[in-house]
């Protein structure tokens, strides 16, 4: 089923990730985790989809979205970054197999922390933010999405890791099984991985090593 949704609002929140708010049709259901196939209202554009995750919260009267865009590809990123108010993305069908099953440590890469953000939304609007760890993985500090948010929300329950540059108080490097074992508390049962598939192909094999069963691993599956 293909909805029409206006975009009310844009705003950059990294150098390369842009908010957008929507208008919300009343026939959209997601929960969060979830994402859904989009395409723009644009002449030749209609049929280009790619695939953005809900920031928003089901109770929230519009949808967000925080998409990562890549100013030196050419395509559907160049003409996300000249939209404006004026136009309208086609949403198309939902899908998505993250959703919070407890608590836990959030493994994040860049851009895949946006499944995240909807789940810690929902967390803190019931009251559940307690006894979850975000572990969020970038290039450089300038690059951690929403990161005065989940300061606020989790104080020294969120771990950056940056690849690009040492910044004191943050971790260097990558998310390796050393990384995880330290910061993967004894009463943390879940494991959630979202991000590039090479790095959660190695988040999800160092698990296995540290003996995590399967069915304590939440990733999308497709």
């Amino acid at each position: 089923m293909e909805r029409v949704a206006r975009i009310k609002s844009m705003e950059a929140i990294t150098i390369d990730v842009i908010r957008f708010r929507l208008e919300k049709p009343d026939s959209i259901q997601y929960k969060p985790g979830q994402a859904v196939d989009v395409s723009i209202k644009r002449k030749g554009w209609e049929n280009e989809l790619r695939a953005f995750t809900f920031t928003s919260l089901t109770t929230d009267d519009y949808l967000e979205f925080c998409i990562k865009t890549y100013p030196d590809h050419h395509g559907v990123t160049e003409q996300l970054r000249a939209l404006t108010t004026a136009d309208s993305f086609i949403l198309h069908d939902v899908f998505g197999t993250i959703e919070y099953k407890g608590p836990g440590l959030f493994i994040a890469g860049g851009a895949g922390i946006t499944p995240f953000i909807a789940i810690f939304k929902e967390l803190e609007r019931t009251g559940q933010v307690g006894g979850n760890k975000l572990l969020f993985a970038n290039k450089t500090k300038a690059d951690i999405i929403l990161n005065d948010y989940f300061k606020r929300l989790l104080g020294g329950q969120f771990i950056n890791v940056l690849s690009s540059e040492e910044v004191e108080g943050y971790e260097h490097g990558y998310v390796t099984e050393a990384l995880i074992r330290k910061y993967a508390d004894a009463g943390l049962k879940y494991f959630y991985l979202c991000g590039p598939d090479p790095m959660m192909n190695a988040v999800e094999a160092s698990l296995h090593i540290m003996g995590v069963a399967e069915e304590y691993i939440v990733r999308e599956q497709f």
